[in-house]
């Protein structure tokens, strides 16, 4: 395979046009081109006109003789990666892995284990994606909050509300993440999420590919329980030997009230992919001696521009229709030291309420797949470390975030709350919009959202905006929108874990964003492979044992 990259064209080429590249690249007569395969496209705005840049993958015949004749340092021969799942191992379980949790990284732990004969049951403490969807569209209308199915919790994980961004900074020599992509093409997303530079699936897409990645589970011999939450863990000589759960079903269809069936459930796997968010269930770990850390995360607020302008800061007036809604990554360092810089943003979309706790109130970033919202949102984010927090409690970082979202949700009154930058920079209260509609998923309200911070994260904050306005013109104008808390950017603490993925519990393996290991969707995905991985090479396949 003959690999050739750098490769511009204009925003409005044709397949053909790709091809007479390629072939001019290769000094050959493009019907020698036997397969061409597109494997990275970019949008390149640097300069005018906007062009698209591409590395392609083509297949000719005597491709060693033919690269004799280049001379080019963007033409190269490549051999295809190719992802190895390990042999099973020599250990003999008494039961079946059981994974806590769907999101991302217990979907994919999960989807490996199967596929390997390993028959896993996951646990779900909300609801399918659908159903989910449904509690989540009730609560943006009513505020009615359901506490275990939200934008937090629910089949797909937090990442099934969001921008669903799907590139990742991890390094992947082994081909975790071109498995992970192929996997969610496999399961109806998009085929170009394997080439674009900067791939995502919108939530109108997550959630019909969570729920096929969920019925392949099921017809490989695993099991997936909704409703059903791990309260507590039975470890005995410093291994897993179970776990206690609750599971609630509907007395009724339509009904409001609830069965709640609690059952001990023997188990000597145990995969911990529990979420950024599962606070109930990490204060239960530090209560049972879990080897847990203090992480560092960030806080701030989101903030909301014309989609046009951010457009026309990155492509220039007058760009081509045809190029999908431009993003930004922005960062600024505050006199002071901090960092501030923009986080998850999304083209198009819109602000989430994401809370998950009554009398708390947590915002997010959403965008469908074709990210055709009117308004740009990001995160506008400064780190906090555990100095910030206060106390040497493992749980500290947590403490803290409840402590900002209980000011935003007094802040707004219960609804999401709202301030113009112009008056976060005077220290007042909004009474009216500018320019800019809110585009807002959950009702909103006039409050005061700096003063939901310490005063140092606020004005690091400004500064950061301020500072932001010299790089896309138009960002610091004064009717930005700003509304908070996004307290949600990472796990506040780390589940501890050695080389082999396993805590120094025996059987116990924290995995996925909520235990510190990542941060997204496809690293976490790609976690949950290793997870996999990790379980597979020790264990040998569930074959004669008793299933629990």
């Amino acid at each position: 395979m003959i690999r050739i990259s750098q490769m511009k064209l204009p925003i409005t080429h044709s397949v053909d046009d790709l091809k007479k590249q390629a072939a001019r690249e290769l000094k050959v007569p493009k019907e020698r081109i036997r397969t061409l395969r597109i494997s990275r496209k970019s949008v390149d705005a640097r300069k005018r006109p906007v062009l698209y840049v591409y590395t392609v993958d083509v297949e000719l015949a005597e491709e060693k003789k033919q690269m004799k004749r280049i001379r080019s340092k963007n033409v190269s021969l490549v051999q295809p990666k190719i992802y190895r799942f390990p042999q099973p191992g020599e250990k003999e379980a008494q039961h079946r892995p059981v994974i806590v949790g769907t999101g991302p990284a217990g979907l994919f732990c999960g989807l490996m284990l199967a596929k390997a004969g390993y028959r896993p049951l996951l646990l779900e403490r909300g609801e399918t994606a659908r159903a989910r969807k449904r509690t989540v569209d009730r609560f943006w209308a009513t505020g009615e909050l359901v506490a275990d199915s939200n934008v937090q919790f629910g089949e797909g994980g937090a990442g099934t509300f969001s921008d669903g961004k799907l590139n990742t900074l991890v390094k992947d020599p082994d081909g975790r993440g071109q498995l992970v992509l192929e996997t969610f093409v496999q399961a109806g997303a998009p085929e170009e999420i394997l080439y674009w530079n900067k791939p995502h699936l919108g939530t109108d897409v997550l959630i019909g590919v969570v729920e096929r990645i969920r019925e392949e589970i099921v017809s490989l011999g695993g099991e997936v329980r909704f409703g059903t939450t791990m309260t507590d863990i039975d470890i005995k000589d410093g291994a897993v030997r179970g776990i206690r759960i609750c599971t609630k079903t509907q007395a009724e269809e339509n009904s409001a009230l609830w069965n709640e069936t609690e059952e001990y459930l023997p188990c000597d796997i145990l995969v911990l992919a529990i979420g950024h968010s599962a606070r109930d269930t990490f204060s239960r770990l530090a209560e049972k001696g879990i080897p847990m850390e203090q992480k560092a995360f960030a806080v701030g607020v989101r903030i909301e521009h014309p989609q046009e302008l951010i457009n026309e800061s990155q492509y220039g007036k007058n760009y081509p229709e045809e190029l999908p809604a431009a993003a930004y990554k922005l960062t600024r360092k505050t006199e002071s030291g901090r960092g501030v810089y923009s986080f998850c943003m999304c083209p198009g979309g819109y602000v989430v309420n994401a809370s998950s706790e009554p009398e708390r109130l947590a915002v997010n970033g959403m965008s469908y797949q074709a990210r055709d919202g009117r308004n740009a949102n990001s995160a506008m984010i400064v780190t906090v470390r555990p100095e910030d927090f206060g106390g040497t409690d493992v749980l500290a970082g947590m403490e803290f975030q409840r402590r900002l979202e209980q000011a935003a949700y007094r802040a707004g009154q219960g609804h999401v709350p709202v301030q113009l930058l112009a008056d976060f920079r005077k220290r007042q209260n909004s009474r009216s919009l500018g320019e800019i509609e809110p585009c807002i998923k959950g009702t909103w309200e006039f409050g005061d959202v700096r003063g939901i911070f310490p005063e140092e994260l606020s004005a690091a904050l400004e500064e950061g905006i301020l500072g932001c306005g010299q790089i896309i013109a138009g960002f610091d104008r004064g009717d930005a929108v700003l509304c908070g808390v996004e307290s949600r950017t990472s796990s506040p603490v780390r589940i501890l874990r050695g080389d082999t993925m396993e805590s120094a519990v025996q059987g116990l393996y924290p995995c996925g964003e909520g235990a510190g290991y990542a941060g997204g969707i496809t690293s976490a995905a790609m976690d949950g492979v290793k997870t996999a991985e990790a379980i597979a090479s020790k264990y040998r396949r569930l074959s004669k044992q008793e299933e629990s």
